[in-house]
């Protein structure tokens, strides 16, 4: 299986893209905005291809043409403002989902954020709402498609060394999770497809990843 990563340069995407080059089953093409990011994805054998997500459908499509799955690891960062986090987190997500119908491409992993309910809208701060609203328009837009989708709602991201154990279930309670315990999350859902159309939230735990994911209901 050939998985595009969008959003491979940031913290989830690396270590997704190098847990994948690892794999039996599994290749990745990265997909990149800068052409000066591609040398550390060449040198994993990962194929790299130069879309920004503010650039139309269309490239994003041409850029998932041959591939068999798509991973959504893109953001806009804490750093950024509203304007962004409309233009990454909604409107990139919201172009990369019909891309993939456009491509043909049947399974989509998203990554989210912890709770992207109404409730979690009208009650996060000022700053953090616009947010936690365009998460959860993207995870509704792709709730509404034919895709092959998982959601995947991690909890307060850290850079701590991953365990390899986590807790995930359709609720859990609000808690950290390693960047690099959720690419293996990730690669999980991709290897295993009983998370089709499923939707969990991730926290750090006792249960390794594998079984974790399997044992979803």
């Amino acid at each position: 299986m050939k998985v595009l990563v969008i959003g491979a340069n940031g913290q989830i995407g690396k270590q997704l893209v190098t847990l994948i080059q690892e794999s039996d089953s599994l290749k990745a093409k990265a997909m990149i905005r800068k052409q000066e990011q591609a040398s550390y994805f060449e040198e994993l054998g990962a194929e790299t291809v130069l879309v920004d997500l503010e650039d139309d459908t269309k490239k994003i499509a041409e850029a998932a043409e041959d591939v068999d799955a798509i991973v959504f690891a893109a953001g806009s960062g804490p750093k950024t403002g509203p304007d962004k986090t409309m233009l990454i987190d909604l409107d990139g997500a919201v172009k990369s989902i019909e891309a993939a119908k456009q491509a043909n491409v049947k399974r989509f992993v998203l990554i989210s954020s912890y709770d992207t309910s109404r409730e979690a809208i009208q009650e996060a701060d000022s700053s953090f709402a616009p947010y936690v609203a365009a998460k959860h328009y993207a995870d509704d837009w792709l709730r509404r498609t034919d895709l092959d989708y998982t959601i995947v709602h991690p909890g307060m991201l850290t850079n701590d060394e991953g365990t390899g154990k986590i807790e995930a279930a359709e609720k859990v309670e609000a808690n950290k999770v390693p960047r690099d315990d959720i690419a293996q999350v990730l690669l999980a859902c991709l290897e295993d497809p009983s998370t089709i159309g499923k939707e969990f939230q991730v926290i750090a735990g006792d249960t390794r990843v594998r079984e974790a994911v399997a044992s979803l209901k």
